[in-house]
């Protein structure tokens, strides 16, 4: 068990397994995130979580310091999360990010998303402000009450800037959402 202690959240992890997951989709992570990095979307001040939905369970990237050496061994398997106990069961030998609960919530409460893209880039989210629905970051990172927002936000919209924190991008497929982020950044 291992407690995550994250700006404005904290839930417990719990491993079913340290070892690499061996989901197939694994590759689409590691691909869309170098993408990402050689369009010189993620820099030094922009940081990314991607997530793909398949079955009951979640892929995502946990703390990645280099997305264009992004390795399998950093991106870790949901196997389940308990929002009300704040608990992740996960595959995989990475901690998980303060985003990892949000974005299973997502995949989870919204069964057309199967790829989520989040840029942490507070110039991203000013630079989109007027263009891209806006929710205000009034409650904790990862709470029930800021996941309802999140969802309320995502219900007429694949995109959304969470206020001075991120932008939201989600789509049936991960194509779909890389094609979403290139054409919007």
């Amino acid at each position: 068990m291992i407690g995550g202690n994250f700006p404005n959240i904290s839930f417990q992890t719990f491993y079913v397994s340290k070892e690499e997951t061996n989901s197939p989709q694994i590759i689409e992570i590691i691909k869309i995130g170098k993408k990402l990095k050689e369009s010189n979307i993620l820099t030094k001040d922009a940081s990314a979580t991607i997530s793909i939905g398949y079955g009951r369970r979640v892929l995502i990237n946990g703390e990645v310091q280099d997305f264009s050496k992004i390795k399998k061994e950093e991106i870790i398997e949901i196997v389940d999360y308990d929002p009300i106990k704040n608990n992740l069961l996960i595959i995989g030998p990475a901690e998980p990010t303060y985003k990892t609960p949000v974005h299973w919530m997502i995949h989870h409460s919204r069964k057309e998303i199967n790829a989520v893209v989040e840029l942490q880039s507070s110039v991203f989210a000013e630079r989109l402000n007027k263009k891209i629905p806006v929710i205000d970051d009034k409650y904790p990172t990862g709470s029930i009450d800021f996941i309802k927002e999140v969802l309320r936000g995502l219900k007429d919209s694949e995109k959304l800037i969470i206020k001075n924190e991120s932008v939201l991008f989600v789509g049936n497929s991960i194509k779909q959402v890389e094609d979403s982020v290139l054409k919007t950044i």
